[in-house]
């Protein structure tokens, strides 16, 4: 019988882009279904790859290598479509590779339906983005693209509560920082269905940051440890770099981020 850390364990071993993010959405209503039905999937355990497969192309530099573009140009929008698409890739692979990689942690099975559901929401996204790029003449994979994206996993693959910190409370909630301004160029340039796109990505990532924080919390609550210091101590450890301000407090307010976790952290505090 499939379980749930195969289904897992097959999306990250898919490479193409269109083909991840379709196995991940069939396996997201496939465990959702089983749910519904009162007889969910055996969680399972297994071996995911440390890294995920990936497509031939984008060409993937280190960060100070990717060119950058200004986003007052198409050619700068497509870039920041490209990014956006990257990222949301990443993403598919990182909520699936946490159901995967810590299925020998014994859990609550709302755990699992919760990252089954990001996963599902960032293929969901990678698509939109691939549609968006495709629109304006261009397609996934048609520009370098950041080699970066997965050290946070790798850091973190023997770490849950360090995953849970880095990946959602941190990168995710880096997004509701920066997601309005993009929303904004292209509200600009007259660009509707990116701005639709954008919106649905903002308003569905919120959850993905809230996500992290609950059980975050919930394995604090469990080895009865302090949040605030333990977040601290492990973004520290993990994540290279201070965060930068602005933040958006009012969405990570809505997360379950409250500012003593992330301003001790930024840049200059």
């Amino acid at each position: 019988m499939t379980t749930l850390a195969d289904m897992a364990v097959e999306v990250l071993s898919t490479g193409d882009g269109r083909e991840k993010t379709a196995l991940a959405r069939r396996h997201a209503a496939t465990w959702r279904a089983s749910r519904e039905a009162g007889t969910p999937l055996e969680i399972g355990v297994a071996r995911p790859p440390l890294r995920p497969a990936r497509p031939d192309a984008p060409v993937l530099l280190n960060p100070r290598d990717v060119p950058h573009r200004k986003p007052g140009t198409p050619e700068g929008r497509i870039a920041l479509l490209h990014a956006v698409a990257h990222i949301e890739l990443n993403a598919v692979d990182l909520h699936w590779d946490i159901i995967a990689r810590f299925s020998d942690v014994p859990l609550p099975v709302s755990f699992y339906d919760d990252w089954v559901k990001a996963g599902d929401e960032e293929a969901k996204h990678f698509n939109l983005m691939a549609d968006c790029l495709e629109q304006a003449g261009s397609h996934y994979g048609a520009l370098p693209a950041h080699a970066g994206m997965w050290r946070a996993a790798e850091d973190t693959a023997e770490d849950l509560m360090g995953r849970l910190a880095v990946v959602p409370m941190v990168l995710e909630a880096r997004g509701l920082d920066v997601t309005p301004n993009m929303i904004a160029v292209f509200r600009k340039a007259g660009e509707s269905r990116a701005v639709e796109a954008l919106e649905t990505i903002y308003s569905e990532e919120v959850s993905h940051v809230a996500y992290g924080s609950k059980w975050f919390h919930f394995l604090c609550g469990r080895h009865d440890i302090d949040p605030t210091a333990t977040f601290h101590g492990l973004v520290r450890k993990y994540f290279h770099g201070a965060l930068k301000p602005p933040f958006n407090e009012e969405k990570r307010a809505e997360a379950g981020i409250p500012p003593d976790f992330y301003w001790p952290l930024a840049k200059g505090a």
